[in-house]
């Protein structure tokens, strides 16, 4: 049977197709523009969207087992719910959801309390899910490297309880390793939640001394303050996203986004090696500025 990737020109979609295929397994991807559809030629790639039904029931068709990976929008909730709907009608009964750490906490974060509520109906309508959970991606720091480099600030303001950053690289074996242990499970299996973190918790302090350490000069933390992260975010995004972004670095700074014991050694031995780094991430950027 086929694995369908919704999501799959993304960071982390493009990369559990990568992880897929490497594994053998015969995969298909639902993308809005084939042009971005740069995928090995084994990849079946159908053309639609979350809210396409007439795409959705092509792509489903002879489907198993889903990832679905669907961004944060005005319509979120409602792209999920269809494709979950769709899922079922079509007789898929096995689901690797991306949704987000602390999604039945941060209920006052939009995107937060819309996974939250496509992670209950997972459960209510009855698949064999695996629910992914990550925490703050390593890879959103490409969108302040220069910044970082330029005016020796780091900007986001995470504040002190820490957040354990999750590379994307991990998030996507980590989904591979789940879609293709459902999709080959005799049966069905109970759903799971696995949360997705780094293997440091970070305040924006051990942040800023990570970029000094390997950058060789000072660089500040430059506060807990979301006012300018959301002025900055308001000229290139829709000011509900940046606002509701100004919501999600509130809840950094209030509650962090902090493992729960046991999350690294879990994903270690799932993955079989170490998780990729902060200082990891932060050495690479240094090294080719």
């Amino acid at each position: 049977m086929t694995i369908l990737v919704t999501g799959a020109t993304g960071r982390v979609g493009r990369q559990v197709v990568q992880q897929l295929v490497k594994r053998g397994a015969d995969v298909r991807v639902l993308v809005r523009d084939t042009s971005k559809a740069s995928f090995p030629a084994s990849v079946e790639v159908v053309q639609g969207d979350l809210l396409d039904i007439d795409s959705l029931r092509t792509a489903f068709t002879g489907v198993n087992t889903l990832f679905l990976l669907n961004a944060v929008a005005g319509d979120e909730f409602t792209q999920a719910l269809i494709a979950l709907n769709i899922a079922r009608e079509s007789g898929v009964e096995r689901v690797v959801y991306l949704s987000v750490i602390h999604s039945d906490h941060f209920v006052n974060v939009p995107h937060f309390a819309v996974k939250f509520g496509a992670e209950r109906m997972i459960e209510r309508m009855g698949f064999s899910a695996t629910i992914l959970r990550p925490a703050y991606f390593i890879d959103n720091e490409l969108m302040i490297k220069d910044v970082i480099l330029n005016h020796g600030v780091y900007p986001m303001p995470i504040g002190s309880k820490g957040v354990a950053m999750v590379d994307a690289r991990d998030i996507a074996e980590v989904a591979a390793i789940e879609l293709i242990r459902r999709e080959q499970a005799p049966g069905k299996l109970p759903i799971e939640t696995i949360n997705l973190v780094g293997p440091d918790t970070l305040t924006g302090s051990d942040v800023a001394a990570i970029w000094s350490d390997v950058l060789g000069r000072p660089v500040a933390y430059g506060g807990d303050d979301p006012t300018g992260f959301e002025q900055n975010l308001a000229n290139f995004l829709p000011k509900w996203m940046a606002y509701e972004m100004r919501l999600m670095a509130e809840r950094y700074v209030s509650d962090g986004m902090i493992p729960q014991v046991g999350d690294v050694e879990r994903l270690t031995r799932i993955l079989g090696r170490p998780l990729h780094s902060y200082r990891n991430f932060a050495t690479e950027i240094a090294t080719s500025a």
